[in-house]
């Protein structure tokens, strides 16, 4: 008989939640592709662990903070859903719309298609166009 497991969910959305996905790539694993790397960084956006998003950004392009901390009002993340991937060597864009609201504000979209790059075996974040 298989125990059952409960599962805190991921953020990212995924049904096999935190500690078998996102979780895993926060603790030092590397991502498998740009979209398992875009859906870390958007759990970590909630989980506010801004070490592992600066680490995840390219360094041409990473800032020096990102003052998760300080947001006022600080974001609710409501959910993320990807678009597309397109994978091209080493090189990829995500296509995603992540929902979030402030304080009690109104629920809104955030519609980014992402750049990112491998480099010795590892993606990281170049940037983003966010879409209206």
């Amino acid at each position: 008989m298989q125990a059952i497991d409960t599962l805190t969910p991921c953020p990212c959305g995924n049904p096999d939640g935190y500690t078998r996905c996102c979780q895993l790539l926060h603790q030092g694993a590397v991502a498998a592709s740009a979209e398992a790397l875009m859906r870390s960084r958007y759990s970590a956006y909630v989980l506010k662990l801004e070490d592992y998003l600066l680490a995840t950004w390219h360094a041409s392009t990473r800032p020096a903070h990102l003052k998760l901390a300080t947001q006022q009002p600080p974001p609710t993340w409501l959910g993320l859903n990807v678009k597309r991937h397109e994978n091209h060597g080493d090189h990829a864009i995500v296509e995603f719309v992540a929902r979030l609201r402030y304080g009690g504000g109104s629920a809104q979209r955030m519609h980014e298609i992402s750049r990112f790059v491998r480099e010795d075996g590892r993606w990281f974040y170049i940037d983003g166009e966010i879409k209206s």
